[in-house]
Order: C-alpha cells, then structure tokens, then sequence
C-alpha cells in the first residue's frame, strides 16, 4: 500500500530538524576541548571534568550542612568552608576563569550581602522587643516535604555561608591572580 506522496516540508525546517537531531548532546560550552589552556599552560582534561563532576555534589553537601547546622553538626560556617573548597577545586582544575564562570556575581558583593543578612538577622529581635539574637519557632507543613520546622537563626546561618563563600572567592581572584602573575608561563609546545 502507498501512502501517498511524501509531505513537503520547507528545506529550512528540514535541514534545522535534522541539524537539531545531530547536535543535540553537543556541548555548549568549550570546557571540555583539548589542548592548552587559554592563558598558555598546559591542562590536565582528567582534573577539568572531574572538577566539573565533583563540584555540584560538593555545593549539595554544603547546603545539607548548612540546613542540618541546628540539629546535628554542622550550620553556615561548615558548609561555607565546604562550598570554599569546591570553588578551589575549580580554580586549580582552571585557574581564575573556572570560578567567574561558576560565580555570576562578584565576591564583594556576596560578601556584602551575607553580611547584611546575618546582621539584620541578628538585630531583628531588637524590633520586637526582644535581646538580640534570639531565635524565632515556626512549624508548618508542606504537600510534599511534610512537617517543617524553621528556626529564625537559620537566617544567620545563611548570612555566615554566603560571607564565607564570598571570602574564599575573593582569595581566589585577589591572592590567586598574584601568584599566577609571578609564575613564569610555559613555553608553548612547536606544532608539527
């Protein structure tokens, strides 16, 4: 049985389909080409993806640090100091690039931000007519999370990791492009 004359489809369309089903799962980003980094020292590809793979786990064991901080160990110190150490891992696997990329705003203005939250949620209490820094109790529950307890000073907690992850990074940009300057860059290899 025939079906009939095929439909005719716009070249345009058809060639975008076929481009789109062709290039799908190519990446849109260049961090994974091969060859020498863009600064002119040599890459090390295995360290690049792995830094790539590590990082967002690393962030989610932060953030459960920081959230699991009033119960059990941990809280905004912790899990800002582990947050730190995924940014260092990108700036070693990349150098200073790596964590502009991961970080879409400045240091300083994460600093600043994690300061005035853990300060304003310090003083806060002041309004109600209560000593600084006490803590607020609120229950509530949610459709797919359950009973959910929230303390006022996980706020604080919040300020303090975003002051720390916002230091670290601004070590990295600041001390890290200093020693990058006084290091000597490697001769690039002669193709051919």
């Amino acid at each position: 049985m025939s079906e009939g004359p095929p439909r005719s489809q716009p070249s345009g369309e058809k060639k975008r389909r076929t481009s789109l089903w062709e290039e799908w799962d190519t990446p849109q980003e260049h961090w994974l080409l091969v060859g020498s980094h863009r600064d002119g020292r040599e890459r090390s590809l295995l360290l690049e993806v792995a830094a790539r793979i590590i990082f967002p786990t690393v962030l989610v064991l932060s953030l459960y640090l920081l959230f699991a901080g009033h119960n059990r160990s941990g809280g905004g110190f912790s899990g800002g100091l582990v947050a730190g150490q995924a940014f260092v891992v990108r700036y070693l696997a990349g150098g200073p690039m790596e964590v502009r990329a991961a970080v879409g705003l400045r240091p300083p203005v994460i600093i600043g931000a994690g300061l005035s939250l853990a300060v304003l949620t310090g003083l806060a209490p002041i309004f109600w007519g209560e000593a600084p820094l006490t803590s607020a109790y609120v229950s509530m529950t949610l459709p797919v999370l359950g009973d959910v307890h929230v303390v006022s000073s996980l706020f604080l907690d919040m300020g303090v990791y975003l002051l720390i992850v916002g230091v670290v990074c601004d070590l990295l940009r600041t001390l890290g492009a200093g020693i990058e300057e006084q290091s000597p860059r490697p001769r690039r290899r002669p193709s051919g």
